[in-house]
């Protein structure tokens, strides 16, 4: 048999700062993603047996049934991760809490016969889970973000851009992406907005709504990386330069 090419949405998923925690509790933490995920998957509607599945050693890497809508790998199931992720290390140790990477892409991949799957979007994903934009988000904080998120630009444009129900495009923050060869814009989200716009986009309330005499309020004036984890923990909004990137940051306590 021949391999065959077909159009899929990937996810990736890895554990932040992993490493150095010990093989017993390096299995633990792994299994509380696994159970998160698949906890996560049930509530919004997906059978995880559809997905193929691959083990990262800190993570793991999903490819999507060829049928399934992009938009449904965001919501609700990047809020219910999240969620599970955040009750977890609320009742864990500090050696076995969780912080979470993800990255989403989409594209043409190659699925040989004996259900190996290869080709140029995987590695636009693992660029886009290594990439400065998420590692900052997700380390940003005073104990971590539980999950931060990261949409390649053509993911976006076909989930959020659409207009899909449950997917406001405040929720997602524009980050210039630059890993090795690959260059790219893409777009951040973390939990505290899956589902409506950013604190200070609009009406105190979070509603959206406009100021009272109509005007955005004026962009943020830059800072430094350096800033972007003491802001988070703040709660400002901010945008960020480091190096050739420029990072626009909504941050959250």
């Amino acid at each position: 048999m021949n391999p065959r090419y077909e159009y899929r949405a990937l996810l990736a998923c890895d554990i932040a700062g992993s490493a150095g925690r010990g093989e017993r509790r390096l299995q633990e933490i792994r299994q509380v993603l696994r159970a998160a995920l698949s906890d996560a998957l049930g509530v919004a509607d997906l059978d995880a047996r559809e997905f193929g599945y691959a083990d990262t050693g800190d993570g793991c890497r999903l490819v999507a049934p060829a049928a399934l809508p992009k938009a449904r790998l965001l919501f609700p199931l990047l809020p219910e991760l999240g969620a599970r992720i955040r009750v977890h290390n609320g009742q864990a140790g500090a050696d076995t809490r969780l912080r979470v990477r993800a990255a989403l892409h989409a594209g043409e991949i190659r699925l040989d016969p004996d259900g190996t799957t290869s080709g140029a979007p995987f590695e636009a994903l693992a660029r886009l889970l290594d990439s400065a934009p998420l590692r900052h988000a997700t380390s940003a904080g005073t104990g971590g973000t539980p999950l931060a998120a990261i949409l390649s630009q053509h993911f976006y444009e076909e989930t959020v851009g659409h207009g899909h129900e449950g997917l406001e495009a405040d929720a997602f923050t524009a980050a210039e992406v630059q890993v090795k060869e690959y260059a790219a814009r893409a777009w951040l989200w973390y939990p505290g907005s899956p589902v409506g716009p950013r604190f200070g986009s609009g009406a105190a309330s979070g509603s959206g709504a406009a100021s009272g005499d109509g005007e955005q309020p004026a962009p943020p004036e830059p800072r430094t990386a350096d800033q972007l984890v003491q802001a988070m923990g703040n709660g400002t909004v901010f945008a960020v330069h480091r190096g050739d990137q420029h990072i626009r940051h909504h941050a959250r306590g």
